[in-house]
C-alpha cells in the first residue's frame, strides 16, 4: 500500500513518496511515516536540506482512493483519524527543521498539491500537471489548500486553483509564483539537490535562517519592526561563529 524512503547523503535528507501503483497516493499509514521520517531528520542535526520527491516520475496523485467509502460517516473515529494523518503529514514536511524543496515531476493533484506547497521552494517539469482538483470531485478543499496556496501564490491563482478547478504546467506556476523554476522532467530532481546543497554545507545556519523565514513571512507574517529584532540575535550569533571575513 505504499512507503516513504527517507535517504541521506552530503547533508540534504530525500523523503520519496513510493506507491507507483496509485501514482503515489498517500494512504494514513503513509501520512504517519512522513511524520517519522521527518522526525528523524529534524533529530540528525548533519542534515541542512530536504527535498521531497515522488517514486516512478511522479510527484503525488493525491490521497490512495481505493481507502475511500463513498458515504461513510466522516466524523467516525477511526476515519477522522486517518484523515487527519495525511494533514499532519503536511504540516510536519512544513515545520521541518531545515529548508526543503518539492522536486515535482509528472503530476500533482489534491492532497499532492498540499504536499508541494507545504514545502518552502519548488522545482517542476515543464510539463507538470499541477491541479487542485477537490470541487471536481465534489469536495471541499482540504488539509490546508487554500492556506498553503495563498501564501505562495496569492488570492488569484489560489481562486483559480482551488475554486475554478483550473489546471497549471510547469511554466505557468514560475510565472504566478507557485513554483521557483520550471526545467525539463529529467533536470528536475537534480536541480533541486542542487539548490538543497547550499544549505546543506552549514546545517546550523540554514536551520536558524529557515526558523526566521517562517516565522516572518508566516502565515501569519509578522511586521517590519519586529522582523528586525526577530533577526537580531541570530545575525549576531551568525557573525561571532564565522571564521574569515
Amino acid at each position: 500500500m505504499g512507503r516513504i524512503v527517507l535517504e541521506k547523503a552530503d547533508g540534504v535528507a530525500t523523503l520519496t513518496v513510493d506507491s507507483p501503483e496509485v501514482r503515489n497516493g498517500l494512504t494514513p499509514d503513509m501520512g504517519r511515516e512522513l511524520v517519522a521520517a521527518c522526525e528523524e531528520v529534524d533529530a540528525d542535526p548533519a542534515i541542512g536540506a530536504a527535498v521531497v520527491r515522488g517514486a516512478g516520475g511522479t510527484f503525488c496523485s493525491g490521497a490512495d482512493r481505493r481507502r475511500w467509502r463513498p458515504g461513510a460517516d466522516q466524523a467516525e473515529d477511526a476515519t477522522y483519524r486517518d484523515t487527519g494523518a495525511v494533514y499532519q503529514a503536511f504540516v510536519r514536511v512544513g515545520k521541518l527543521a531545515v529548508p526543503t524543496i518539492a522536486a515535482v515531476r509528472g503530476a500533482a493533484v489534491g492532497a499532492g498539491m498540499n504536499l508541494m506547497l507545504a514545502t518552502d521552494l519548488r522545482v517542476v517539469a515543464e510539463d507538470v500537471r499541477l491541479l487542485a482538483g477537490f470541487l471536481r470531485i465534489g469536495l471541499h478543499p482540504g488539509g490546508g489548500f487554500f492556506t498553503l496556496a495563498g501564501r505562495t501564490a496569492g488570492r488569484e491563482a489560489t481562486a483559480a486553483t482551488g475554486l475554478f478547478g483550473q489546471e497549471i504546467d510547469g511554466r505557468r506556476a514560475v510565472e504566478i509564483g507557485l513554483a521557483w523554476a520550471a526545467v525539463p522532467d529529467d533536470e528536475v530532481e537534480d536541480t533541486a539537490h542542487r539548490l538543497a546543497a547550499g544549505p546543506a554545507q552549514d546545517p546550523a545556519l540554514a536551520r536558524e535562517a529557515v526558523r526566521s523565514f517562517r516565522t516572518e513571512l508566516g502565515p501569519p507574517a509578522i511586521g517590519w519592526d519586529a522582523a528586525v529584532e526577530f533577526e537580531r540575535a541570530t545575525q549576531m550569533w551568525s557573525q561571532r561563529r564565522r571564521t574569515s571575513s
